[in-house]
């Protein structure tokens, strides 16, 4: 693909390509394109096929760099919750959706690019040369220690408060949950995937869609809400495709999806509700297992803390590549001091280009 074509044409030749995968919800781009208008962090955060045209163009060093099998579409609000087979409490990488072998480069430099918007849309409060730091410091630290998946149970306290706050109260998950809108064309396939999922067969469900991120705003999303022993159950089924990684390096005949792959290599305590079938992921809902937002943590949390912990998980992806810890810190060792913030700065220039121009050509 050509970096040098327009962020509209960009999408134009993405979607294209996106409904040759699969059946698209018109609607969703519909507000996926509003939404990318809204500041540059959003417009980020739903273009990750934009980023993958750019970020070879831009760094051809970097995307030389060792490869792993990495995130992808990685940003600051793709960390959530979830409880492991143990019933612990978990913090991490949420979202798996563009996973495919890439230089590691590619996920450090977009988290520090998020952090930056982030912090220009006012949703953080730290410098920027300070986040590019210590997300820096949190990846080697993961590097260095073999792994170490954010438990939140006994330890991590600081981390486990400010995801748990009232901001998360389970109660408004539900009702917002319970308010989205049915949907009644749910093909035969994702019902019995759903179903499956639950606790119990013949639970009455309720088919709702709802529009939690940004980047899979127009693929079939299904949610099946039930009444079991006392309380909500949730289970959420999600078309997968191949990552727009592969689609802008003009690889796009690699139709491998990496999502289960990645996540079961990860050096992470694992959601055994989370499992692939077919082309769909399966998830289980609750306040408790899901993305978190950066205005569900409260302001008193310790941000530049965060952001080290977000480089931390990074690496417990990244370590799921045999034998990529010695060849990374070598990488990483050739590099000047300041590359991470020279490099997010300069993404984050071209980032805002684009969102000025889609704001111009399309509001």
């Amino acid at each position: 693909m050509n970096s040098a074509h327009s962020i509209v044409r960009a999408t134009r030749d993405y979607e294209a390509w996106l409904a040759s995968q699969v059946r698209v919800v018109r609607p969703g781009l519909q507000a996926k394109h509003k939404l990318m208008a809204e500041d540059g962090f959003s417009f980020l955060r739903a273009t990750f096929y934009r980023w993958a045209q750019l970020f070879p163009a831009l760094f051809p060093k970097l995307a030389r760099a060792p490869k792993v099998l990495g995130v992808g579409d990685l940003h600051v609000e793709n960390y959530g919750t979830w409880r492991d087979a143990e019933g612990r409490l978990v913090w991490g990488i949420n979202d798996f959706d563009e996973a495919c072998p890439l230089p590691y480069t590619n996920d450090l430099v977009r988290l520090a690019t998020s952090a930056w918007l982030a912090i220009e849309a006012d949703d953080l409060a730290v410098g920027r040369g300070a986040a590019c730091r210590v997300i820096s410091e949190g990846y080697a630290a993961g590097l260095e220690d073999g792994g170490r998946a954010v438990v939140l149970s006994e330890h991590n306290r600081w981390l486990r408060d400010a995801v748990t706050s009232r901001l998360r109260d389970p109660t408004q998950f539900w009702r917002k949950l319970a308010a989205r809108p049915v949907v009644r064309d749910v093909p035969t396939e994702v019902r019995s995937l759903l179903e499956a999922a639950l606790p119990e067969t013949r639970l009455e469900l309720r088919m709702v869609y709802r529009q939690p991120g940004l980047g899979s705003l127009g693929r079939p999303r299904f949610t099946a809400l039930a009444e079991w022993r006392g309380g909500k159950v949730a289970r959420e089924a999600k078309a997968l495709v191949p990552s727009a990684w592969l689609w802008a390096a003009s690889t796009a005949g690699n139709r491998q999806i990496y999502y289960d792959e990645c996540v079961r290599r990860a050096v992470r305590a694992h959601d055994p509700f989370l499992q692939t079938q077919g082309a769909w992921i399966l998830r289980r809902l609750s306040a408790y297992c899901s993305r978190i937002e950066l205005r569900q943590i409260p302001r008193w949390s310790d941000e530049q803390r965060l952001l080290w912990t977000m480089g931390l998980e990074l690496a417990n992806v990244h370590l799921g590549t045999r034998g990529a810890s010695a060849r990374i810190r070598a990488d990483l060792r050739s590099h000047k001091l300041k590359w991470l913030r020279q490099s997010a700065e300069a993404m984050a220039e071209a980032t805002v280009a684009d969102w000025k121009e889609w704001k111009r050509k399309t509001v």
